[in-house]
């Protein structure tokens, strides 16, 4: 079983920071690759960071150089740091996790959201 919990959204003024966490349940962490997806109200949900297993990692254009993802596979958590904020990344941020059993077969998991809310 694989369970996700994400925390760390909030309020924040443009131009300030917050670290969204996403805590993931099992033995497997090791063997996922992890993302972060945003939806916003009547927007389509997009994919904002990744982190492969192996640690590579890739970005929306609209937050690179701003946002950055990292994991702790001690601590089976993986992390994303917002910084230098906009309104126009107000949204419901979503851990996502992706288990590869095969070459054939996968399976996505996720947490349940945590909003994100930066005012002008």
């Amino acid at each position: 079983q694989v369970q996700l919990v994400d925390t760390g959204g909030g309020l924040v003024q443009a131009g300030g920071s917050l670290r969204l966490s996403c805590a993931v349940s099992g033995s497997i962490f090791t063997l996922l690759d992890m993302g972060w997806y945003r939806q916003a109200p009547g927007n389509q949900r997009e994919l904002v960071a990744g982190i492969t297993r192996g640690g590579i990692t890739n970005y929306a254009d609209s937050v690179k150089g701003r946002f950055t993802i990292s994991r702790d596979n001690a601590k089976n958590t993986v992390y994303l740091q917002m910084n230098s904020l906009k309104p126009e990344d107000t949204a419901v941020y979503y851990c996502n996790a992706l288990r590869m059993l095969s070459l054939g077969t996968k399976l996505n998991y996720w947490g349940q959201g945590t909003q994100v809310t930066v005012s002008s």
